[in-house]
């Protein structure tokens, strides 16, 4: 049996989004909403709900108490550190923080699926809802991820999807193997030696340094998404000493991020990188350290997960749209994609929508039943 989107139950959704996006959490810091997701599950009546998971990430399990698959499905929790510019009833209160991702929409959206699952419950396997935390900064999955209480999971499926501005509204977008691309971030330091601006000569100056890393690095970047070595190499900050012309600085700073399509390319990338100011250390003669963060898996789309994806779109008559390439964005769903059968798709957000991570945005509640009814869809034909 289909489930029944009533006008009430899509009314009810809707205020909760609208809630969520008046009162967005930073990454990590998302402890309001998850008392907020707690809250509403009550009312959806699954057989466990495994809470503080990841620190602030929920599970909501339902589970059929007869043998056979289960399958995950994982929206986020977090919201961005971003100036909301809009000016709607339910505009952000929280200074500097809005939701401009749509993890608002992608938690409602599964609070939906589990309201269906508690009318309509699982006949065999079992079905978990993953509310994972600390999505933006990378943090949140593997936090989740390292949580023994996850250990005892262990999906057979996962998926998860992400809205999609410049794309039809409710289009399906799916992709065979790379859905987004492996993404992290380097911190160069540069440790030189401050002198007198007129004798630089007795210290240590980091910007020839800093110049020969953002030449030679730029130098791996091959940034054409249709080929399968695509890399992007992108400066984010640069530091250099101090606005006081009487002195020659002694510290710099370089923050890069960079991209590829998958894991064994990164791993290329990041040597080459790494070479590249070993070189430059040895040719200034000063210390220079690196450090890693914000790291994201490429999503590796497994074949299967993605053929259910569009037997159940199909089914449903929605439209599907067939990616040629990556996105060129991080998602730490990625992790869960190296680990586990699973796979990432899109949903459009309609072609005149403002960009993800833009002061304007705000998501779609059109989108709200499709994609409950597509991830109860993909229960439906895994679990049967």
């Amino acid at each position: 049996m289909e489930p029944i989107f009533n006008n009430e139950l899509i009314k009810e959704l809707v205020t909760f989004r609208k809630m969520l996006h008046a009162n967005p959490e930073v990454s990590g810091k998302e402890y309001n909403t998850a008392k907020s997701v707690a809250n509403f599950l009550k009312t959806c009546t699954p057989t466990q709900v495994i809470e503080n998971i990841g620190v602030t990430g929920i599970v909501a399990v339902f589970d059929s108490k007869k043998p056979g698959k289960s399958v995950m499905f994982r929206a986020e929790l977090d919201a961005l550190p971003i100036q909301e510019i809009n000016t709607f009833s339910h505009k952000s209160t929280i200074d500097g923080v809005s939701h401009k991702c749509g993890h608002d929409g992608h938690t409602t959206v599964l609070l939906g699926l589990a309201r269906i699952l508690s009318e309509q419950k699982p006949k065999t396997g079992k079905v978990f809802l993953l509310f994972q935390p600390a999505e933006e900064d990378g943090e949140g999955a593997k936090a989740v991820f390292a949580d023994p209480k996850f250990e005892t999971l262990r999906p057979d499926y996962i998926f998860a999807f992400h809205n999609l501005p410049a794309y039809p509204l409710n289009q399906i977008v799916v992709k065979n193997n790379s859905f987004t691309a492996a993404v992290k971030s380097i911190i160069i330091k540069i440790n030189g030696k401050t002198a007198h601006a007129a004798e630089p000569e007795n210290g240590l100056n980091p910007a020839l340094a800093i110049a020969e890393i953002l030449q030679e690095s730029a130098k791996f970047s091959n940034n054409d998404p249709n080929r399968n070595d695509f890399t992007l190499i992108t400066p984010i900050h640069i530091e250099m000493g101090e606005i006081a012309y009487g002195i020659s600085a002694g510290y710099g700073e370089i923050r890069l991020t960079i991209r590829t399509w998958n894991e064994e390319t990164m791993e290329k990338l990041t040597a080459d990188i790494i070479n590249c100011v070993e070189k430059a250390a040895e040719n200034h003669q000063m210390p220079i350290t690196c450090s890693w963060t914000q790291e994201f898996y490429a999503n590796q789309n497994a074949d299967k997960a993605v053929e259910i994806i569009k037997e159940s779109a199909t089914n449903l008559d929605f439209d599907i749209y067939e990616r040629k390439f990556p996105f060129k964005w991080g998602e730490d769903f990625g992790l869960f994609t190296q680990h586990f059968k699973g796979a990432m798709f899109g949903i459009g957000s309609g072609e005149k929508s403002p960009s993800l991570h833009n002061p304007d945005y705000d998501f779609p509640d059109d989108i709200l039943p499709v994609a409950m009814q597509l991830f109860h869809k993909i229960s439906l034909r895994i679990l049967s």
